[in-house]
């Protein structure tokens, strides 16, 4: 809207002093005519603002002139806990929220901690998304997000690995884990099509995996005692014995160690905890948790030469006959 513009337009002079027009269009997302036109505006409401010209020139409150209209609206607060976070922050519609709020923060601040705060900015900056994958792609995270807050049931088009389904679920919370975000729902009790979705299960789902999303449903009641960040820790924790069901008896050389960290994540890290002490050479043996099967042994293989896996017996001789057909190959 155009009065929440032309505030965030007055507590920015307020907050950096003079700024170009170029300047002011480019933290406001509007063209720079826009910009004139606004602080034409500002002017034409008794807001003394000065245009100073030349190549040092530019806008500026008159000296000594503050707002009090720092008073955040319910969305600004609670976007406000994305401030560090600006890219999830304008997944979810609240990019412009979120600006507005920190300006009217920055405006509330004492000159001192207005400064600080300005330099943690400068200085600290969360990129969610690992190293060399693109996030997903979410067209439906802001209507979703939505749903959520509302607490509407969505009725949802969703891609499983063995097809699409259709959906009714109970939006209870979202999380975005390495850059990926998911929904947390309960099933509804019109919204299971298959016998795995029990009414009342609570389930998570990938959200760029939504083919379609109907935000128009009635409204739910929030299970009792039911808390997000809990319910994630034990989702995790359940995912991970569930996958690593197997322990893999392996060598590693000094470059192995460095890389199993990275590989293989929090499994890796717990696997070095317990290594043995290093040979001649610096390699150690450790135990390693790794899935089953054919997952197995394409996450070995990205140890290369660097690993040597000593047991269990099945899982030696798979890795060898996989790697004796790749020589095979490329002889």
């Amino acid at each position: 809207m155009r009065a929440d513009r032309l505030l965030s337009l007055l507590l920015l002079l307020q907050n950096r002093g003079r700024m170009t027009a170029p300047d002011l269009a480019a933290e406001l997302e509007v063209s720079v005519r826009t910009v004139y036109r606004d602080v034409e505006a500002l002017g034409a409401s008794g807001i003394p603002i000065h245009a100073d010209r030349g190549p040092a020139g530019g806008f500026r409150l008159v000296d000594g002139y503050r707002t009090r209209l720092t008073g955040l609206t319910d969305v600004q607060a609670g976007s406000l806990f994305l401030a560090g976070a600006p890219g999830p922050a304008r997944d979810l519609g609240l990019g412009a929220d979120l600006t507005a709020a920190q300006l009217k923060l920055e405006a509330a601040l004492p000159a001192e901690l207005a400064d600080r705060a300005r330099r943690i900015q400068q200085r600290f900056h969360l990129d969610a998304p690992a190293w060399f994958r693109d996030a997903d792609p979410v067209p439906h995270l802001a209507q979703i997000a939505e749903a959520v807050w509302e607490q509407r049931i969505l009725k949802t088009h969703y891609r499983r690995w063995s097809g699409a389904v259709h959906r009714a679920l109970w939006p209870l919370g979202l999380v975005l884990k390495g850059g990926i975000w998911y929904l947390v729902a309960r099933a509804a009790a019109d919204g299971a099509d298959g016998a795995d979705e029990a009414e009342g299960a609570v389930r998570t789902y990938r959200v760029g995996r939504f083919l379609a999303v109907d935000t128009r449903g009635e409204r739910f009641e929030r299970p009792e005692g039911f808390e997000l960040a809990a319910y994630w820790e034990e989702s995790a924790r359940r995912l991970e014995a569930a996958t690593r069901r197997q322990t893999a008896f392996v060598r590693l050389s000094p470059h192995a160690r460095r890389l199993l960290p990275m590989w293989f994540g929090a499994a890796g890290v717990r696997a070095l905890a317990t290594a043995g002490p290093p040979d001649a050479d610096g390699w150690v043996g450790v135990e390693l948790a790794v899935e089953s099967g054919s997952v197995a042994v394409g996450d070995l293989l990205r140890l290369g030469a660097e690993a040597e896996v000593l047991g269990p017996p099945e899982l030696r001789r798979a890795l060898a006959d996989t790697v004796a057909e790749l020589a095979g190959r490329y002889r």
